[in-house]
């Protein structure tokens, strides 16, 4: 035998053998997926059998005598129509009921807590914590239906220890992402705040985000929330009595009721409980915004509020959000106070500049568009009467 030859043998071989594979193959990734493999194997036998006395009795018998091997062969193939027909119609209409009922593909297993949510809403509450917990049972590391049992146990029977043990147990599992886990705390502090009225174990819980996720977004935000605790506006108490004073007797007889209105908070003084707060709490973005409007309203230190905002603005891993706001709130107190025109570009283009994909740049980019009529509408040209 020669090289060619041998050549053309072995081409052969390996052509049956790749398409047998193929074939094999389909054949085991069909047989899983058949809801009765054991039907589905005799139709197959039933099909290589019908095939065998086609290829060895009716052909010879078509060709020898077509009077009757021809009807032979017809009836051979309506039978074959019988064993496949209800496939050959699923795999014709398949791309049209697939629009209407997903296809093939199997359906990912998934909880479902509708029940649970229908018996919270009912107020029986035992029941919704039992079919979260059969659902649990079967995706144990199920966020949301953690979430969903903690929510209950510290909203609704205000059992806090044990919505905190939930909290912690999601915390101690591996698989999930950081927003997930700091979400979680950032919610065990609230209802430790809420329901607790415990500062210390909110300040403890939003530490865990700062400690384990050091030099992050995520330990910024935490770090700012643990600063305003400090704060008296991040600390009173909710549900404190206030107290209400005696009202004026015979108000409807005055001629103004004027000198009635309320004092407002003073601005110095406020200022000065800022500074003292930012010193021990650096992190307090809320308060030092609220410095910088004093500084530019009260004082007429646009300079000063400039300096408080860039320090904002500037600190690494700050949100999109806020140091939008920032540079907008900006360039409201320079229009406010007297800036150039050209500096308030400057600081709204910085919007751009930073996040040129974002919304954010395009909003900026019309109020450059329109900034000298808002400069014009926030400081009208005083008119002139004739005559005088």
């Amino acid at each position: 035998m020669s090289f060619e030859t041998l050549a053309v043998q072995v081409g052969k071989l390996a052509l049956t053998l790749l398409v047998v594979g193929a074939v094999v193959w389909a054949a085991i990734h069909r047989l899983r997926k058949a809801e009765r493999p054991g039907w589905l194997l005799f139709k197959w036998a039933l099909t290589a059998a019908l095939l065998l006395v086609f290829v060895r009795v009716l052909v010879p018998l078509a060709a020898a005598n077509p009077f009757v091997g021809v009807p032979l062969v017809a009836l051979w193939g309506i039978g074959l129509a019988v064993i496949w027909g209800a496939q050959i119609g699923e795999l014709l209409a398949r791309p049209l009921s697939s629009l209407y009922d997903g296809g093939t593909e199997p359906v990912e297993p998934r909880p479902f807590y509708s029940i649970a949510e229908a018996r919270r809403k009912q107020g029986h509450y035992a029941q919704a914590i039992a079919e979260i917990d059969r659902q649990l049972e079967k995706f144990p590391t199920d966020f949301e239906g953690q979430m969903l049992l903690a929510s209950i146990q510290a909203e609704d029977l205000r059992d806090l220890a044990a919505a905190e043990t939930t909290i912690l147990r999601v915390w101690e599992q591996p698989d999930h992402p950081p927003h997930q886990l700091a979400y979680a705390l950032n919610t065990l502090a609230d209802w430790q705040l809420r329901f607790g009225q415990n500062r210390q174990a909110a300040r403890a819980t939003l530490q865990r985000i700062v400690d384990r996720w050091p030099d992050t977004e995520l330990a910024l935000l935490a770090a700012q929330r643990i600063a305003h605790l400090e704060h008296p506006e991040g600390t009173r108490r909710s549900g404190a009595p206030i107290p209400v004073p005696r009202g004026v007797e015979d108000i409807g007889l005055m001629q103004s009721s004027a000198h009635l209105q309320p004092a407002g908070p003073d601005p110095a003084q406020l200022a000065a409980e800022y500074v003292a707060h930012l010193q021990a709490h650096p992190d307090d973005s809320a308060v030092r915004e609220k410095l910088a409007v004093i500084y530019a309203d009260h004082y007429k230190r646009l300079d000063l509020a400039t300096l408080e905002l860039n320090q904002l603005i500037e600190q690494p891993h700050q949100p999109a959000r806020l140091v939008v706001h920032w540079l907008n709130l900006l360039a409201d107190l320079q229009l406010r106070h007297g800036a150039g025109l050209e500096t308030v570009r400057e600081t709204l283009s910085r919007i751009i500049e930073r996040y040129p994909h974002h919304a954010a740049a395009d909003q900026a980019r019309s109020r450059l568009n329109l900034l000298a009529l808002e400069a014009r509408a926030r400081n009208p040209t005083p008119s002139l009467r004739a005559g005088l």
